[in-house]
Order: C-alpha cells, then sequence, then structure tokens
C-alpha cells in the first residue's frame, strides 16, 4: 500500500510535466497554423515560439505560486483573490513577452497600444485562466486519489491490529491454565509429565507466534496446531478428554485463517469438559459442501444454558473474537451458527468459501 501511495505521487509530478510539455506544444502549433491561416510569412513561427516559451515559464511560476497558497489553505474568498490577482499579472506580463518576441523576430514596426494590447491580454488571461482551471481539477482529483489510498492504507492497517486483538486476546487464559498445570505436577514431583507438557506448549506457542492474524493455512495445518494445544490439554484431564476428529481429505486442503478453531475448541473443554465429573467428548467435522468448507464443531457438554451465562472477559469471548475474526475476512460471504447438539451439548458450524493454497507450476525448460 505504501509503494502505491509513492507510485500516485511519483505519477502526479509526471503527469504534471507531460500536460505542460504537451500542452505548451499544442498551444504553439495552433498559433503557428492559425497565423499561417491569415498569411503570415514562415519567420512567424520564431515569434510564436518565444512566446510561447514566456508563456511555459510564467505558468511554472504560477504553480509555484499555487503550490504556497494550496500549503497555507487560505480561505475560500482569499483562494480566489490571490489566484485572479495571479493570472491578471500573469497574463500582463504574458502579452508583454509576446508582444517584444513579435517585434524583435518578425515585425518590427508594430507597436500596439490601447485596445489592440488589451485584446492580446485578455485572450492571455483566458489562456493561463484555463491551465489554472486544468492545474486545480487535475491536482485535486490526484489528491483525492492520494487520501483513498490514504484511507485505505489506514485501515488496513486498523484491520490488522484488530484481528491481532481478537486472536492474542485469548492466549492469557491457555497459558495461565497450562502454567498452573505444569506447576502442579512439578509440586507432586511428576517431572516427567511436567517437562513433557513445557515441551508441548513450548512448541504450540512457537507455532502461535510464527502465524499472523491475516495469514491463512490449511485445515490439515490447522488439525496440527490444534492437536498440539488438545496433547497439552489432555495431560491435565487425561480420561476425561474424548476426541472425534473426521476431517475429508479434499476439506484439508482448504484455507482458513490461521488458529481458526483453537478458541472454539478452549472454549468448550472449559464449559463442557471440565464441569462434568466424568468429563466429555469433542467432536469435529470438516467437509467441502457446493464450494463450501464446512466446519462443525460439538460437545456433549450443558449446551447453550451454560454459553448464555458466559461473561464477555471470559474465555468465552472466543465465540465472539472468531465471529468477529469472520466478518473482518470474509464480510459477506461465512456463516457462523451456535445451536444446541444431539442429545445435548452445544454445536457450531462454520462455512466459508472453498479456497486452496496455490502451488507454483514448475518452469519449463524452453
Amino acid at each position: 500500500m505504501k509503494t502505491k501511495l509513492r507510485n500516485i505521487i511519483q505519477y502526479k509530478e509526471s503527469i504534471f510535466w507531460l500536460l505542460q510539455v504537451t500542452g505548451w506544444i499544442a498551444f504553439c502549433a495552433i498559433r503557428t497554423l492559425n497565423g499561417y491561416a491569415h498569411g503570415r510569412d514562415p519567420e512567424y513561427f520564431y515569434a510564436t515560439l518565444f512566446g510561447t516559451l514566456g508563456g511555459f515559464i510564467i505558468t511554472l511560476g504560477l504553480r509555484y505560486i499555487y503550490q504556497k497558497l494550496r500549503q497555507v489553505s487560505p480561505p475560500p474568498v482569499t483562494m480566489l483573490l490571490s489566484v485572479t490577482t495571479a493570472v491578471v499579472i500573469g497574463s500582463l506580463i504574458f502579452s508583454t513577452v509576446e508582444v517584444w518576441t513579435y517585434v524583435q523576430t518578425y515585425e518590427p514596426d508594430w507597436n500596439p497600444r490601447g485596445w489592440e494590447f488589451l485584446s492580446n491580454a485578455l485572450y492571455d488571461v483566458f489562456v493561463l485562466l484555463t491551465w489554472t482551471g486544468l492545474y486545480f481539477i487535475i491536482n485535486n482529483q490526484i489528491e483525492l486519489q492520494e487520501q483513498r489510498e490514504k484511507y485505505l492504507q489506514a485501515m488496513a492497517q486498523a484491520h490488522q491490529a484488530q484481528l491481532k486483538m481478537l486472536r492474542y486476546q485469548l492466549n492469557p487464559h491457555f497459558l495461565f491454565n497450562t502454567l498452573n498445570a505444569i506447576s502442579t505436577l512439578v509440586l507432586d514431583k511428576q517431572t516427567k509429565e511436567a517437562n513433557n507438557m513445557l515441551s508441548k506448549l513450548s512448541a504450540f506457542l512457537r507455532f502461535s507466534l510464527v502465524s499472523q492474524p491475516m495469514q491463512k493455512m490449511t485445515v490439515d495445518e490447522e488439525l496440527y496446531a490444534l492437536w498440539l494445544y488438545l496433547d497439552i490439554e489432555k495431560v491435565r484431564f487425561q480420561d476425561r478428554l474424548e476426541l472425534d476428529f473426521e476431517v475429508s481429505e479434499q476439506a484439508k486442503l482448504a484455507m482458513i485463517p490461521s488458529l481458526l478453531l483453537q478458541p472454539l475448541v478452549e472454549n468448550a473443554i472449559k464449559y463442557a469438559i471440565a464441569p462434568l465429573e466424568d468429563g466429555g467428548r469433542i467432536t469435529l467435522r470438516a467437509t467441502v459442501e457446493d464450494d463450501k468448507l464446512v466446519i462443525v464443531l460439538s460437545d456433549n457438554g450443558p449446551g447453550l444454558a451454560v454459553h448464555k451465562e458466559i461473561p464477555m472477559t471470559s474465555s468465552g469471548v472466543g465465540i465472539a473474537n472468531t465471529r468477529n475474526r469472520l466478518e473482518q475476512l470474509y464480510p459477506d460471504d461465512h456463516e457462523l451458527t451456535i445451536g444446541s447438539n444431539s442429545p445435548k451439548g452445544l454445536k457450531i458450524t462454520i462455512k466459508i468459501p472453498y479456497e486452496v493454497k496455490e502451488e507454483k507450476l514448475p518452469e519449463v525448460a524452453e
């Protein structure tokens, strides 16, 4: 985005010089042809050429004045008076230059006065007013584009910041629980189990920190990260945590936002598995239907009743955060529904567009 903004600024400078040179060449050509049409001699071209060079330089001066005025941003009335004054003064100088070059190069005896000089000055006023109007119109259009790019850049940065907040807001709760579990294992002198849990935590955090909120990964890679997390939780819950995953081969290739499922599984463990004395089951199904990736995550816990009582300051925010991430990444092309599981528990269904990683084709030697 920053590169694009720099390109627009460079484009602004390039388009000025292109239009400036092209416009004055066209002015010179039209004045010359008009003179020839009225029976002027070939030497008339030189008079027109030097007069055009004068107009070219005068408009560069006007550009400098207009740039300073735009930086100051005076009130509209002051701006209008300043531009009008600059055009009138520039036109008088332009006419003087044209008359002088005409006399010096083409007709030494010509001495325009009164209405004759005024008519020439009024013509130059029209030329410089046209130049001024085009200058402001083109610059305003380019500045609008610059502002649009800056707005999009700010929105993109805010978008990424919000996604980071939504994802990393979930990590502290899981981290505290895991560290408490490791501390308990150490106090019980179960050093082997504590070391094993610490190694798994290190692997999960490494994976979590490397992946970015805007980044997408395959479902297969997401499942790897999810199993790292679940291996830690299985150390805590032992046989109380039962897992049933069924993911089709086609679904494994689908691209999804990084660590999309972990907060939902974390919710299920906290509000469905942990409260049950005998533990519970978490079921995950992922299939592809009608160019949509369909993910169904369910448990056999208390169900919707307990989730309605979850305060938003707890890890129950995981469902809300997941919904917000999907809204950010797939504004009008996703579904997230929460319902009751049969015979009991909670069921979360996610539908997003089916996307696969683009593989680079090998280059063919000629």
